[in-house]
C-alpha cells in the first residue's frame, strides 16, 4: 500500500514536471516565432501616433519574460524620456510626417522635470510648422502639463480637466501592529526621515507636515509656471479652477467640457472620431485602418529614429531603487553599475562622465559602492557632471556628490540627507498566541537580533550606532563635496526633502538644466570642440531574451487603449489596487531591504509606484495559481 502511494507521488511529480517542461518549450518556440515572423513596418508619409498608454521613466524596467509569453499579469507600459525625446527630434525635420497625435488617454504620468523636458520638445515640432494634437478623456496634472505644449487640445463632451496639485494621504500603521503583536524596532538619524513613520505614529508629525506642505506647494508652482509657459492662455483659468472648482462648475450649467472650453483649457470639444478626423485632414485618409488616418506607429518610428552614439563623453544612468549587488535596467544594483562605469572606461576612450540620477535612493552600502566607481574616474582626471533627473534623494543624493557640478531642474526633489533602519519583532504576537520562544546565549549578540523576543538592548544600540556612523559619514561626503562644514549640512539635512529651486539656493546643486546641459558642461571641462561631443551610454546592451520580449511587446498597447479607464473621474486618480499595491511595496521594499538605508519613501512616488501594480510573483507561482 505505502509502494503504492510513493509511486502514485513519483508519477505525480514526473507528469508537472514533463508538463513544466512542456510548456516552456512551446513558449520559447512560440516567441522564437513572434520574433523572426517580425518585421519593422514601413515607415510612410502621415501622423505620428504618440500612444503613451503607460508611464514616463528615466529607464525602462525589462519585462518578466514568462509573464510577456503566457499573458499573466499586467505589464506597464515605461516609456524611457531619451527615447521619446529621440523621436521627436527627428520628427520636426521629417517631411514624412505631417503631424503628431499626442493620446493621452492611458497616460499614467511621469516626473515634473520629465514632462518639462517632453513638452520642451513638443513645442519645438510645433515651431518647426507641424501640428500637435493631444486628446484625453480627462485632463489631470501630468496629463494636461503635457497636453498644454499641443497647437490643439482636445476634450470629449463628456470629458474634464481637474488639477489636484500635489497632496493626499499615507496610511500609518502603528494601531494596527498593536493590535497583532509586531514591534516595529526602529534606528534612524533626522528630525525629518518620515520613512519610519507608518511604523511609529498613526498619524503625520508636524514635522514631516511641514516639510511635505513645502515641497508640495513648491512642486505646484513650477507645475504652474511650466503649463503658463507653454499656454499662457490658461494661466487665468486654471487658477480659477484650482482656487474654486464648484464656482467654475456652476458657471458652465455643470457641464465639465464647456467649462474647460470656456477657460481656454482646451480647443475643441469633439468625440474621438472628430479627432481622428481632424489627423485624417493633417496626414491622409486610410480607409484601410481603423482610425481612418494614416499612422505612423510610434515603436516603428522609434527604431527607425534610434542611432547609437559613440564619443567621448560616457553617460551613466542611475534610476529606480539602489539595491546592494546586481539588478536590471529600472533599479540600480550598485554592482553593476559600478561596474558599467569601470568597464567604459576601460573600453572607450573617455573624456567625461555625466551621470543621470533619477532614484529615492535605497542600500546605503550600494550608493557608496557607485561613489566610489565616480572616484575612481575623476582620478583619471575624467570630469563627472551630475544631471537630476524627477528625484535624486537620498542615497540617490549620495552618489551624485562626486560631481564637480551638479545639475537639477526647479522642480526636481532632491535632499533627504539622512538614514534609518526598521527591524520587526514578534513577540506580542506570539505572547497573543500562547507561543513562547527560549534559548541559550554565548555571547551578548548570540541569536540577535532576535526577531522572537525583540532585540536586546545590547543589539539595538549596535544598530542605533551604526546608523548614527552612516549618517555621520552621509554628512561628511556631503560637506567636502559642497565645500562646507559638517554642522552646515546637517542644519539642512535631517532627512528634509528639498525642491531643485531650494536644494539651488542652499547650495545643494550647482545651476538648473538638463541632461543637454550637464553634456555641455562635461564636454566644456573636458576642453572638448563642438564636433567632439558624442555620447556613448555605459548600459547591458540587450540579450537575446530581451529582443525576444521586445518583439512579443512592442506595440501590444500602442493605440488601443489597453489599460485606460473609461469612466472620466476614474482617471482623476490611481486606482485602488494601484494604492494598495504602492503600500505594499513600500512595506516590503523597507522590511527586506538592508538594515541600515539611505531611502526617500517620502518622495513623489512618480512611475516607481506604476510599476508596484505589476503582478511581481514569480513566473512558477502565477502558472501555479
Amino acid at each position: 500500500m505505502g509502494m503504492r502511494f510513493v509511486r502514485a507521488v513519483w508519477k505525480l511529480l514526473v507528469g508537472i514536471k514533463d508538463g513544466l517542461v512542456l510548456i516552456a518549450m512551446l513558449m520559447f518556440f512560440g516567441v522564437l516565432y513572434a520574433a523572426l515572423s517580425a518585421r519593422p513596418d514601413p515607415i510612410s508619409d502621415g501622423v505620428l501616433a504618440m500612444d503613451l498608454d503607460g508611464v514616463l521613466v528615466e529607464q525602462a524596467a525589462r519585462p518578466d519574460p514568462f509573464a510577456a509569453a503566457l499573458g499573466g499579469g499586467s505589464i506597464m507600459r515605461e516609456f524611457e524620456l531619451r527615447d521619446l525625446v529621440a523621436v521627436l527630434d527627428e520628427a520636426k525635420s521629417d517631411d514624412r510626417v505631417k503631424a503628431v497625435a499626442l493620446d493621452l488617454d492611458g497616460f499614467l504620468g511621469g516626473g515634473q522635470p520629465a514632462l518639462s523636458a517632453l513638452g520642451e520638445k513638443i513645442r519645438e515640432v510645433k515651431a518647426a510648422g507641424k501640428p500637435v494634437i493631444a486628446y484625453a478623456t480627462g485632463y489631470t496634472d501630468d496629463r494636461y502639463q503635457l497636453a498644454a505644449n499641443a497647437s490643439e487640445i482636445w476634450l470629449p463632451s463628456m470629458g474634464l480637466v481637474a488639477v489636484a496639485g500635489p497632496g493626499g494621504n499615507n496610511l500609518y500603521f502603528k494601531g494596527l501592529l498593536d493590535k497583532l503583536g509586531v514591534t516595529a524596532n526602529i534606528y534612524r538619524v533626522g528630525t525629518y526621515k518620515s520613512a519610519v513613520e507608518p511604523f511609529m505614529r498613526n498619524d503625520m508629525s508636524p514635522e514631516a507636515k511641514e516639510n511635505a506642505q513645502a515641497l508640495g506647494d513648491a512642486l505646484l508652482e513650477t507645475w504652474r509656471e511650466d503649463v503658463a509657459r507653454a499656454r499662457p492662455q490658461a494661466t487665468p483659468g486654471l487658477g480659477r479652477m484650482m482656487s474654486d472648482p464648484v464656482a467654475v462648475v456652476q458657471a458652465a450649467r455643470g457641464d465639465l467640457a464647456q467649462a474647460a472650453l470656456q477657460l481656454k483649457l482646451v480647443d475643441k470639444i469633439g468625440e474621438r472620431r472628430a479627432f481622428e478626423a481632424r489627423l485624417a485632414e493633417l496626414g491622409g485618409t486610410d480607409e484601410d485602418s481603423a482610425h481612418g488616418y494614416k499612422r505612423i506607429k510610434l515603436a516603428a518610428y522609434e527604431r527607425a529614429a534610434a542611432s547609437p552614439e559613440t564619443g567621448p563623453i560616457g553617460v551613466v544612468t542611475i534610476a529606480g531603487e539602489i539595491v546592494d549587488g546586481k539588478a536590471g535596467p529600472g533599479s540600480a544594483g550598485g554592482e553593476t553599475i559600478a561596474r558599467l562605469i569601470e568597464k567604459g572606461l576601460a573600453e572607450h576612450p573617455l573624456k567625461a562622465l555625466v551621470v543621470r540620477v533619477d532614484s529615492p535612493g535605497g542600500s546605503a552600502m550600494a550608493s557608496e559602492r557607485i561613489r566610489q566607481a565616480l572616484l575612481a574616474a575623476k582620478e583619471k582626471k575624467i570630469p563627472v557632471v551630475v544631471s537630476m533627473g524627477s528625484v535624486a534623494a537620498s542615497g540617490g543624493y549620495w552618489v551624485a556628490t562626486p560631481g564637480d557640478f551638479v545639475f537639477a531642474e526647479p522642480s526636481t526633489v532632491t535632499g533627504s540627507i539622512g538614514v534609518f533602519g526598521v527591524l520587526p519583532s514578534f513577540e506580542g504576537a506570539l505572547a497573543k498566541l500562547g507561543v513562547g520562544a527560549d534559548g541559550i546565549k554565548t555571547t551578548p549578540l548570540s541569536g540577535e537580533p532576535d526577531l522572537l523576543n525583540g532585540p536586546s538592548p545590547q543589539v539595538n544600540a549596535v544598530i542605533q550606532a551604526g546608523v548614527e556612523q552612516v549618517y555621520a559619514k552621509f554628512l561628511g561626503i556631503v560637506a567636502e563635496a559642497r565645500r562646507k562644514s559638517p554642522a552646515e549640512i546637517d542644519r539642512i539635512a535631517q532627512g528634509r526633502v528639498w525642491d531643485g529651486g531650494s536644494a539651488r539656493q542652499l547650495g545643494l546643486v550647482d545651476g538648473f538644466g538638463g541632461l543637454d546641459d550637464a553634456v555641455a558642461k562635461a564636454a566644456e571641462l573636458a576642453k572638448l570642440a563642438e564636433d567632439e561631443r558624442g555620447l556613448t551610454y555605459l548600459e547591458k546592451e540587450d540579450g537575446f531574451a530581451d529582443t525576444l520580449i521586445a518583439a512579443l511587446t512592442g506595440d501590444s498597447s500602442a493605440g488601443d487603449g489597453s489599460g485606460a479607464p473609461t469612466d472620466t473621474f476614474a482617471s482623476l486618480s490611481a486606482t485602488p489596487e494601484a494604492m494598495l499595491a504602492r503600500i505594499v511595496g513600500d512595506l516590503r521594499s523597507i522590511l527586506r531591504g538592508p538594515t541600515i538605508q539611505a531611502r526617500c519613501l517620502e518622495c513623489p512616488p512618480a512611475a516607481a509606484a506604476a510599476r508596484l501594480t505589476r503582478d511581481d510573483r514569480s513566473w512558477l507561482e502565477r502558472l501555479l495559481s
